[in-house]
């Protein structure tokens, strides 16, 4: 008998067998990494009720358009909210808070409305155009993610507007359709939101 055919395929199976293992330990390894990863700690969000007033700003948020806004904390006691998320009703308002009160807490995730995920309309109100109000928990969606069109034709209930979306593709389109700059989140500063908020 030939020994050097007998041990050639034991040696090809054995390299097929240690590559297929390696990429099962690689793929095991990137589904314990994603399920141990900090998103585990991270609050989900909340359907805002009809009767929460806004914690910035103190105006009811279901009576206003465009995109509302939520601040979960560790302990909302360190931003003076008893056992809930802070709640806003506008991006501005959340941008707001959470500036104000940097110094005292960090939030652990903040959620806007993400107009890529819910059916939006764009109406003619009382002065401006105005956007939809969304306040069900899955129109919310971590600011991280999303890319902001600030300052377009289209008003939310602060007037200037921040309008997020998580399809940045959703985002030019607006854009290219009612004005605006587009922003990442982290392009989101006390500056531009204050001056927004005084336009």
């Amino acid at each position: 008998m030939d020994q050097s055919t007998s041990s050639t395929v034991p040696e090809s199976l054995v390299s097929r067998r240690v590559v297929l293992g390696g990429v099962a330990t690689v793929s095991l390894g990137a589904i314990a990494g994603c399920l141990d990863g900090d998103d585990e700690d991270v609050p989900e969000a909340i359907e805002i009720e009809d009767d929460q007033d806004c914690d910035q700003c103190s105006m009811r948020i279901v009576d206003h358009p465009g995109p509302a806004g939520q601040a979960h904390y560790e302990d909302p006691s360190d931003v003076e909210i008893e056992d809930r998320p802070a709640l806003f009703c506008s991006s501005l308002c959340a941008y707001a808070f959470t500036f104000t009160n940097e110094d005292d807490a960090e939030p652990d995730v903040i959620y806007l409305t993400d107009y890529s995920a819910v059916d939006e309309t764009v109406e003619q109100g009382d002065d401006s155009l105005v956007i939809s109000r969304h306040l069900e928990a899955d129109a919310f969606e971590d600011a991280t993610g999303l890319t902001m069109v600030v300052d377009s034709d289209v008003e939310g209930a602060m007037g200037a507007s921040i309008i997020p979306f998580g399809d940045g593709d959703d985002a030019d389109a607006f854009a290219d359709e009612y004005g605006g700059d587009r922003e990442e989140h982290d392009d989101i500063t006390q500056e531009l939101v204050m001056s927004l908020m005084q336009s």
